[in-house]
């Protein structure tokens, strides 16, 4: 098996559920290919090659090839790089698994900010915002 690409995850700064999610996921990070970065930092659009006003619709995941994954897809991609393993992943990309965690991403991410968290990346690192 190839050994899976590092990567960097965007997530919404703002968000404290979200924020709480990107420290677990570092905590389960097993090969330290995992870097993150708020979606509100600058560039980052241009970076993803999506526009603006579309940042914060989805989590964004972009490997080291320069594929970019969003939503659910994007997390399963994450945590398949934190596990070192393809499982996760390759689980998001059978056809009904893949609709349901898409429908469940989509009612968290429109709920994300009703979720208890942790205090948002973006207020105690205003400057990467």
């Amino acid at each position: 098996m190839n050994a899976l690409p590092t990567g960097t995850l965007f997530f919404d700064g703002a968000c404290g559920m979200c924020t709480r999610s990107k420290d677990l996921l570092l905590k389960f990070d097993r090969t330290g290919k995992i870097r993150t970065e708020p979606l509100q930092a600058p560039g980052v659009a241009e970076r993803l090659g999506i526009e603006p006003t579309s940042l914060l619709d989805a989590v964004r995941w972009i490997d080291a090839n320069g594929t970019v994954y969003a939503g659910a897809e994007a997390t399963n991609a994450a945590l398949s790089t934190a596990l070192g393993s393809r499982i996760p992943l390759a689980v998001y990309r059978i056809p009904g698994i893949r609709f349901i965690e898409d429908v469940v991403y989509r009612w968290v991410v429109a709920h994300r900010y009703k979720f208890p968290g942790t205090t948002p990346y973006c207020e105690s690192h205003p400057a990467a915002c």
